[in-house]
């Protein structure tokens, strides 16, 4: 390499293809000859990455130690027998032309943007600075389908029924055209402390998980799987944050819960009322003593208490009937002799 003043008579020996004019032109020239035309580094680690219907591609940055000017970077595409194109926002939705970012999100404009998911997509990347650039770096193949990374099911919503769960949600991503992949969904289910089930696969965006106990809490996660039909492709997701829920009673055990709280209330009051009886007949003298009337005074008697002077006592004596000690009439009754003496003995 020639570097400083050096660099004047080294001209016409490292880089014949550039005149003493040309150098003048340039004000970064010792750059130019540091790094040679067409061999800027390249980047490094550039990996993709296809998550849902997310479509990235990112890479390390090009550090120059010698220049204040940023570097820029070049992504193209193509497809399986196409020519290179540029991503700009005419051809792809988004520009990746000449950016100083390390990434380049081709879905940024919206989740619809992008690579078709069922093309066969290649890309290549390079770094610029003025007239200089990198090797283009050229990543492997994919296909959206084929590749993906497939999430968890979105907007998980769990109502508890009748000895059941009913789930709800919403898929990892939109598919355009469901003839030629569509997800499958499967639910992971257990009771608290017990031993994980399956179930599934389903289609539908709502499952119902029957004939669970009522009152016991069960932890459900679901999965969503990708399939692909022109490749008999499968995307097995990943899983969903594990949730817990209670579940309700159904019918046979509201009725059974109904009667089991007749039949105990009607016990209770068969205890009760048996108890009360047994108290009664055990402690009857005292309840009679609790019970009993005091015995009172006649009101002519209270009086004459209260004042001995009434003549109170003469008027008992006025109101009381002497026919009650007059007897109506007398009967006399004999016996013979032999008659009275039996009577006699048997008295």
């Amino acid at each position: 390499l020639c570097l400083g003043r050096v660099l004047r008579s080294c001209l016409y020996v490292k880089m014949s293809q550039l005149t003493l004019e040309t150098y003048q032109e340039w004000p970064n020239l010792d750059l130019i000859f540091i790094y040679p035309l067409s061999q800027l580094p390249t980047p490094q680690h550039p990996k993709i990455r296809l998550y849902n219907a997310e479509q990235v591609l990112s890479w390390e940055p090009v550090a120059l130690s010698n220049s204040t000017r940023p570097v820029v970077y070049r992504v193209q595409f193509k497809y399986t027998d196409s020519e290179w194109f540029m991503t700009d926002v005419m051809s792809i939705g988004v520009n990746c032309t000449q950016i100083t970012a390390t990434e380049c999100d081709f879905t940024a404009a919206s989740p619809s943007a992008g690579f078709p998911m069922d093309f066969n997509v290649t890309l290549r990347l390079r770094a610029e600075l003025g007239a200089l650039h990198s090797a283009w770096v050229t990543m492997p193949w994919f296909q959206h389908y084929r590749n993906v990374t497939v999430g968890p099911p979105e907007n998980i919503e769990v109502t508890p029924g009748e000895g059941s769960l009913i789930i709800r949600f919403s898929s990892p991503f939109d598919i355009a055209d469901t003839s030629t992949a569509f997800f499958w969904y499967h639910v992971h289910y257990w009771e608290k402390g017990g031993i994980q089930q399956v179930k599934g696969p389903f289609r539908s965006n709502s499952i119902s998980l029957d004939n669970l106990k009522p009152f016991r809490v069960y932890c459900l996660q679901v999965q969503a799987q990708l399939l692909w039909n022109k490749s008999n492709i499968l995307r097995l997701g990943h899983l969903s944050n594990t949730s817990c829920y209670e579940t309700m009673a159904d019918a046979s055990t509201e009725l059974q819960q109904v009667i089991l709280i007749s039949v105990g209330t009607f016990s209770l009051l068969l205890v009760v009322a048996g108890a009360c009886f047994f108290l009664v007949l055990k402690y009857r003298g005292l309840i009679k003593y609790w019970f009993h009337t005091p015995p009172s005074i006649p009101l002519q008697i209270e009086e004459y208490l209260k004042d001995p002077t009434q003549p109170i006592l003469e008027a008992l004596d006025k109101d009381s009937s002497p026919k009650d000690d007059v007897w109506d009439s007398v009967s006399i009754i004999s016996f013979p002799e032999k008659e009275q003496e039996d009577v006699l003995q048997t008295l």
